[in-house]
């Protein structure tokens, strides 16, 4: 789990497992909204995700950083943590997988990253942008954490929405069934996971997009 934590946030996650070390899977929750961003030949170029991040974790994440202004964090004083976020991720592949017209999605470098604090809550933005844009006719994407350390959950009003598609493109997205058995497991089940089975897909948030 130590591989893990480092990947995924650095040592802001260290801080929040060490908190939580005796729950079960989720440790953080994350709220998500992102958008599916088309160019003006109705290709698409890229996914822009916002990410807030829950309360507890965006307290332990945001400790011992420098503010002009206590409980207020500017973006640049956060721009070093956006960093981390960012490049930290890229093992797990941003946590986005997907296809589009039966293809694995390739994605380049994150860009136009940057964090918020609002309601002293933290929110991750930024875009993933195809290598090659591509005219969509069927497109598909999973958010989610192959280990389950990490829960994604879709924002209750518009959490996924379409930029600049074409007209006869139809968007759907579907929530994972969450039904509570993870709290019966133990951190022992997690730590020995077997990394070619991620238990993690079954949590997957599920978004298609259909373009005629």
């Amino acid at each position: 789990m130590t591989r893990v934590l480092k990947a995924l946030f650095a040592a802001a996650l260290t801080l929040a497992c060490g908190a939580t070390a005796a729950m079960a899977h989720p440790h953080v929750f994350v709220t998500v909204r992102s958008e599916i961003v088309h160019d003006s030949e109705g290709k698409v170029t890229g996914i822009r995700h916002a990410w807030t991040f829950d309360d507890m974790f965006s307290t332990y994440a945001t400790q011992g950083l420098e503010q002009k202004q206590k409980g207020v964090f500017t973006r640049e004083e956060l721009a070093p943590l956006a960093e981390v976020n960012v490049t930290s991720m890229k093992e797990f592949d941003f946590f986005t997988q997907g296809k589009l017209n039966g293809q694995k999605i390739e994605f380049g470098d994150p860009k136009d990253y940057w964090l918020d604090y609002t309601n002293q809550e933290l929110t991750l933005n930024f875009t993933l942008p195809l290598k090659t844009p591509v005219a969509v006719k069927d497109l598909n994407l999973d958010i989610y954490d192959p280990v389950y350390f990490v829960s994604f959950e879709l924002a209750e009003k518009d959490p996924i929405t379409l930029v600049a598609a074409p007209a006869g493109c139809k968007l759907n997205v579907a929530k994972p069934n969450d039904s509570g058995a993870t709290k019966t497991l133990g951190e022992s089940f997690f730590n020995n996971m077997d990394p070619k089975n991620p238990f993690g897909t079954q949590f997957a948030n599920k978004i298609s997009v259909k373009c005629q």
